[in-house]
């Protein structure tokens, strides 16, 4: 949507907490891994100081969000019992909240038990839940009690198989089918400030990806925010037969396409870039 000269949607907030973040212009999510297999850079960021010199740098840059994860989801990672994933996260948001008391924190986390535990310990805002509900039966309900903006991602299987021949009729049909029942069944439950994430190399293919990108502003029937998170991605370093290091500026124009397309939320793994990115869209005019 174009009004006043800008390409953003206006007029549209996202609730965190007791604040209410404008959609005047996309959010930036800066990711930051408590993990040491993530397919980009786990394990850089293991201790405390470390941690805190990362969401320092981030919200220099530009974020708005900081999603923290302790839970790896590249394909074909087996995933840490619930009091791994609990430990590395108590050590990260024990040192992020201290010293950024403020900030707008999101928990990447599939389990239930370990969303309630962050946002009554450490007042995170947000709960970004990669399997939308589907590995956790008790996920949605507690979004509902907890209040919560939920980010609904879209994933086809689990990530130790989602890669293996993933086959759709029709991918944004087949999603969007996803989404509107599961928003749904989160109105029901009392929760209305829902993200949707098509789920971009989450169980489809190179060539799924691309479809999914060019026809992301179909998603906009749901009139949610909607979160697009490409960054690094093997879509990106397969086609320039590169690696994940080398793949920031591929990530930047493929960040743009999907600014170009109706994304509100940008999750990356380099902040900077992503406001630039964002800075010089919104330049774009209608002629």
């Amino acid at each position: 949507m174009i009004t006043n000269g800008h390409i953003f949607n206006k007029q549209r907030y996202l609730r965190a907490g007791d604040r209410l973040l404008s959609l005047d212009k996309p959010l930036i999510m800066g990711i930051i891994n408590a993990t040491p297999d993530s397919f980009y850079d786990g394990g850089m960021y293991q201790s405390p100081n470390l941690m805190r010199m990362k969401a320092a740098r981030m919200l220099e840059d530009g974020a708005d969000i900081l999603d923290v994860g302790a839970c790896s989801t590249r394909p074909g990672s087996i995933e840490p019992d619930e009091a791994t994933e609990k430990s590395r996260l108590d050590s990260a948001l024990k040192e992020i909240r201290r010293e950024f008391p403020d900030a707008v924190i999101s928990v990447d986390t599939y389990r239930s038990a370990i969303a309630e535990w962050a946002v009554k310990e450490f007042g995170v805002q947000i709960i970004n839940d990669v399997s939308g509900g589907n590995q956790d039966q008790a996920m949605l309900a507690t979004i509902g009690r907890l209040r919560v903006s939920y980010v609904l991602m879209h994933m086809l299987g689990l990530p130790r198989t989602m890669q293996d021949n993933p086959v759709y009729r029709d991918i944004v049909n087949d999603i969007s089918l996803f989404f509107a029942d599961r928003i749904k069944q989160l109105s029901e439950l009392g929760t209305g400030d829902i993200i949707i994430d098509p789920g971009f190399g989450f169980g489809k293919t190179i060539d799924q990806n691309y479809n999914l990108l060019d026809r992301t502003a179909e998603f906009r029937m749901f009139d949610k925010p909607i979160l697009i998170g490409l960054s690094r991605k093997s879509m990106i370093y397969n086609v320039l037969k590169s690696a994940p290091e080398s793949s920031l500026n591929g990530t930047t124009v493929l960040n743009a396409v999907a600014l170009l397309k109706g994304a509100d939320i940008l999750r990356v793994h380099d902040v900077k870039q992503a406001s630039e990115c964002i800075q010089l869209i919104d330049k774009i005019k209608l002629n």
